[in-house]
């Protein structure tokens, strides 16, 4: 069938593409020369039945096009927003007793593609709705999108390219600069679609997924009429030609409210970003026959997830300063019941935010949960009610009205800076030696993936370092010298101090990734660490004499993350304190053989309970401890996805099911890959 076919192709892609980054970029084999050579074959005779190339196939090179600008060019068919409604009630009586389809809304930048003789001819963005950009040579490098197609018709599809929520989180941790981070996926992704090099694009992991087909021309030979009535058909031919589509589900008056509860459960975990779903129905003949108004086609209709507002008051801004000096403003209201939990504090993000919502003590505003998840202020009640009477929010006070930006830091009382990244003003503490730098670097790094020292909270860390008896990391390690003075804290006795001297006696049997980890140093994360460490045979001397230059050149690390490293390691104070650190531990150094280093170069996602491990935490560890890697979303470059539950519905499960990546339960992935439990 050209599904399993299509399927094939993508499991070829991502194992072809899989063993030459291990080749060329790890100087490892995870397969040999023969077996490439064949799986390669395979590939190519696939393609060529099929007519379906992806762009990242290893058996075609996307060169990357700079330009000056991109071209504007009008759209045929004009791109009509669609009406919206938040009410679950209103989607069944708009579909009253006709079939319907029902569909993520994703929250990316909308494309139309132009296919013609099997290849893509054009992609343009949807623009103002009349006029896009052109952005051709940007869209060959989407990581999931055909470059040839079976269809040798004229084929026009919108879809949408979005930007996953891994690969977000991902590409901000190699951005030093705090303020300078992305805000959101959709922002990332609009971006990068439209940069004048496509080189950028393609670092950027932009993904492309179908929804509509806006029309096929006739294709000698073939019957394409099969399809031309039903949304829910016109899916699976844009399916059988190679492309990704929204994750999408027929649906009745009957059901649509049920398959609504499941969207709605989905969205905290789904990796893809979307704003609510879209409903269309599924006889398009009928859904065109009913015309459009101004502004909206009548065939669809947007749903978008009520927001649950609660109405409340400003009590106070509150400056929380990080390990980074960045000084975050957080609004302190009046407790609220949200989403099924009581809410009173909400990050304002920084001061342009801040000023946007013209916010005062003793505002009235409105507050909800961001994807039911994140508490945000949606409104400023009191600045708008001034503002439709033409007053100040304040009245005579102006500007007085407004919070005060503070011109001190909260925490040292140093003086603080307005900086501007990316048209986004935030607030800095400029003493390097704030003690909020030190409360958070110290708990960074006792926390469970660093030294893993219980019983040292934030405010516990913040009286050692008001009462002097911690300076630097090393200073954990003789707090016994405080013994009478612990005690006697609140919170303290006899019995909490000798459990807490005994976590820090533990702590002091490490390894190096953890203490690497818990310095602190920029960009550096868990699974950074762990592969610095590796790359450089756990030796901590070489790491530090390592420049820019031989750390850049590390898959994965990149010259920001070098840069941060080297400054970091070059800094004398930094490095009196790591040689007093390494004094009070003792480093184990795994010994590593290349049989028990049979997992290299392989990539796993474990989800769900476990049996045999305690929890993922553990059995991540061992699988890197065999060389393996393991990340959060699968892709075509996972490996296998580790789930007890094999047969679940779950979108991980499906994902691995549409990539053709095996599924294997606990015990089947520990015996298959020779993993055993002492």
């Amino acid at each position: 069938m050209q599904s399993e076919r299509v399927e094939r192709i993508k499991y070829l892609v991502g194992i072809l593409n899989q063993a030459s980054r291990a080749y060329y970029a790890e100087d490892k084999e995870i397969m040999s020369n023969r077996e490439y050579d064949s799986l390669y074959d395979e590939l190519q005779e696939l393609e060529k039945e099929t007519g379906i190339v992806l762009a990242n196939s290893p058996t075609v090179n996307v060169g990357y096009e700079a330009v000056e600008e991109l071209p504007k060019e009008r759209h045929e068919t004009p791109m009509l927003s669609l009406d919206k409604t938040k009410s679950r009630e209103d989607l069944r009586d708009w579909l009253q007793e006709q079939k319907g389809v029902l569909s993520w809304k994703l929250d990316g930048l909308t494309i139309v593609l132009t296919y013609r003789n099997g290849k893509l001819e054009k992609a343009v963005t949807r623009g103002n709705g009349e006029i896009g950009e052109v952005i051709t040579n940007n869209a060959r490098t989407f990581v999931n999108l055909p470059l040839g197609i079976p269809f040798r018709g004229e084929l026009v599809l919108r879809g949408e390219a979005v930007i996953s929520y891994s690969d977000f989180e991902e590409i901000n941790k190699g951005i030093a600069e705090e303020a300078a981070k992305y805000k959101n996926p959709r922002n990332l992704c609009s971006g990068s679609v439209r940069q004048l090099n496509s080189e950028i694009t393609a670092g950027r992991r932009v993904r492309f997924y179908a929804f509509t087909l806006v029309s096929a021309g006739e294709e000698e030979g073939v019957r394409t009429e099969y399809f031309r009535n039903s949304i829910d058909e016109q899916f699976r031919f844009l399916m059988e030609q190679g492309f990704e589509t929204v994750e999408h589900y027929p649906v009745s008056g009957g059901d649509i409210l049920d398959r609504i509860d499941f969207f709605e459960k989905k969205v905290e975990t789904n990796d893809i970003p979307s704003d609510g779903l879209v409903l269309t129905y599924d006889d398009i003949a009928y859904g065109q026959s009913l015309g459009r108004t101004a502004k909206f086609p009548r065939h669809s209709i947007a749903f978008k997830w009520a927001d649950e507002l609660r109405e409340t008051t400003l009590k106070e801004i509150e400056w929380s300063a990080s390990r980074t000096g960045l000084i975050n403003p957080v609004a302190i209201f009046e407790p609220v019941e949200l989403e099924g939990t009581t809410v009173s504090r909400a990050s304002v993000h920084n001061i342009s935010i801040l000023r946007s919502l013209q916010l005062g003590i003793g505002d009235r505003i409105t507050v909800y949960k961001a994807n039911m998840i994140i508490p945000q202020i949606a409104e400023n009640l009191t600045a708008k009610e001034a503002e439709a009477m033409g007053k100040s929010p304040a009245g005579e006070e102006g500007d007085a009205h407004l919070v005060e930006i503070p011109a001190c830091c909260p925490v040292c009382g140093r003086k603080t800076e307005v900086r501007q990244v990316n048209d986004v003003k935030s607030l800095y503490c400029t003493n390097e030696k704030c003690a909020a730098k030190q409360v958070k670097a110290f708990t960074l790094f006792v926390s469970r993936d660093a030294m893993n020292i219980d019983g040292l909270s934030e405010a516990t860390l913040e009286k050692f370092i008001d009462s002097g008896f911690i300076h630097e990391f090393a200073d954990l390690f003789h707090l016994d010298r405080y013994q009478d003075k612990i005690v006697e804290m609140e919170g303290f006795g006899e019995k909490s101090y000798r459990n807490l001297m005994e976590s820090i006696d533990r702590a002091r049997n490490t390894i190096l990734p953890r203490v690497v980890y818990g310095l602190g140093i920029a960009n550096i994360g868990v699974a950074n660490a762990k592969m610095l460490c590796r790359y450089f045979d756990h030796d901590l001397k070489r790491m530090q004499e390592a420049d820019v230059e031989t750390l850049s050149a590390i898959e994965g690390v990149g010259e920001v993350i070098a840069t941060a490293f080297v400054n970091y390691m070059r800094d004398g104070d930094n490095l009196r304190k790591i040689e007093n650190l390494m004094e009070e531990l003792r480093i184990e150094i795994p010994r590593i053989d290349a049989q028990s280093q049979n997992l290299a170069g392989l990539s796993f996602v474990i989800t769900g309970s476990l049996n045999k491990y305690a929890s993922r935490s553990d059995l991540k560890e061992a699988i890197e401890q065999r060389g393996g890697k393991v990340t959060g979303s699968v892709t075509g470059k996972t490996t296998c996805l580790i789930n007890n539950d094999v047969a679940s519905t779950s979108s991980k499960n499906k994902k691995a099911r549409e990539l053709g990546i095996p599924v294997l339960s606990e015990e089947d992935f520990l015996g298959q890959y020779g993993m055993e439990i002492e």
